[in-house]
């Protein structure tokens, strides 16, 4: 979805932050700072494992009782077991003063993108923005995650710096199929594909299409199919007012085009935090600095609109054409993220978007919104690199390990009913 900017973090801020200096380390309870429960789709019971609002990972967060997202009807699935976390101690200390990382444009199986690059490790991660978002969303995961995968954050066609198509189509499926051309022709190993929001539907319908092309997959509140009509969506309530003929429309866009810069990097953080409050102001500053940037670009406003009708007509399509068709078709092990606070996609999708995948887990941040890569890349990056080790080990449920073998996953400790 829109663009956001990175929260403070406990590793990083500064006194007068809204964030403490503190780092919370394993079985550490911040007395100022309650943990944060993380929820799976599992058997309802309490685990030893959840994450803290400033970032680490701590052992006396609970599970939800109920095993369910927010508002869920369904039974638990007790076939799905907790995903696990690595260990925060392995990380790096997140710096959130670092500049995003340096960018080049590549041209690979005919596609032209603009990416930005992370040195690390031999395996290679490839990060995929939402709707006006770009390759600058992922600057902190990326970072966190060098150790064990090089990053590739890539714009989309027409977004960040990346030209768009041509002809110019603004599909999913068209972003798909180029990403897997790109692909493919710039890397001999299947990655570790990453997607948030619209990037996330992208990943999906890549994963279904070129399985060879992925070792793992995970979706950061994927933009399936929400049709709820609900204000909240806005970042300026005038959005809707603009669409609207005669005065009170060109009234609605004449105010919305004289907004600032840093006016609607504001309005789209407070739309997609679920706490605002979480942003060090240099990096507002960033975003503000990317807006204009992308204002210079003759197809910015094409790009944004063609995406945002393409998606949301995908979401009208049913059967075998409808994205929970694709999601059936992946068969990469799959790791499900969503803030309970995101008021873009409901966190009720949740429920239906796990069960849709062949090997998907699910983790519930309560407290987060809809860019959770970016609001608590700490707690995300755990969770993706509890997951890579998991699926290199075989025990990833619906994983094929190594010697080619179904293996069960080994569950949480259980310590209360």
């Amino acid at each position: 979805m829109p663009p956001a900017v990175p929260p403070c973090s406990s590793r990083s801020s500064s006194a007068g932050s809204p964030c403490r200096s503190r780092r919370v380390q394993r079985g550490d309870r911040a007395d100022h700072d309650p943990p944060v429960a993380v929820r799976s789709v599992s058997r309802g019971r309490r685990y030893h494992q959840g994450v803290s609002r400033t970032g680490g990972v701590v052992c006396d967060a609970t599970m939800s009782d109920a095993g369910r997202t927010p508002g869920s009807t369904s039974a638990p699935d007790p076939s799905r077991p907790v995903p696990p976390l690595a260990d925060p101690a392995a990380f790096p200390p997140l710096d959130l003063t670092r500049r995003p990382w340096a960018g080049r444009q590549v041209t690979a199986g005919g596609v032209t993108l603009h990416v930005r690059e992370t040195p690390g490790a031999p395996a290679r991660a490839v990060y995929v923005h939402g709707l006006s978002g770009s390759a600058t969303n992922w600057t902190d995961l990326a970072g966190l995650l060098a150790g064990r995968a090089a990053g590739t954050s890539v714009d989309l066609p027409g977004f960040g710096l990346s030209p768009p198509l041509e002809p110019r189509v603004w599909t999913p499926d068209a972003n798909a199929d180029a990403l897997a051309r790109f692909l493919r022709a710039s890397g001999d190993e299947p990655v570790h594909l990453l997607g948030n929001s619209l990037g996330g539907t992208v990943c999906v319908l890549l994963a279904a299409r070129h399985p060879d092309l992925v070792r793992t997959l995970t979706l950061v509140s994927p933009a399936v199919p929400d049709r709820r009509p609900d204000p909240r969506r806005l970042s300026d309530p005038r959005l809707a007012l603009a669409m609207v003929p005669g005065s009170p429309g060109r009234r609605a866009r004449a105010a919305l085009a004289a907004m600032g810069p840093r006016e609607r990097a504001e309005q789209v953080l407070t739309l997609c935090f679920g706490d605002p409050s979480r942003a060090p102001e240099h990096r507002i500053v960033e975003a503000a600095e990317e807006i204009v940037a992308r204002g210079a670009m003759p197809w910015a406003g094409e790009a944004v609109n063609g995406a945002a009708f393409a998606m949301f007509a995908g979401w009208l399509r049913f059967g075998p054409a409808s994205l929970w068709a694709a999601m059936r078709a992946v068969t990469a092990p799959t790791l499900v993220l969503w803030g309970d606070r995101d008021r873009l996609v409901s966190p009720r999708r949740a429920d239906r978007t796990v069960r849709s995948l062949r090997a998907g887990r699910l983790l519930m941040l309560p407290g987060v919104g809809h860019i959770a890569q970016m609001e608590v890349p700490d707690v995300v990056a755990c969770a993706v690199a509890g997951m890579w080790d998991a699926v290199d080990a075989g025990e990833w449920a619906g994983d094929v390990a190594r010697d080619g073998k179904m293996r069960a996953a080994p569950r949480v400790e259980q310590v209360e009913s």
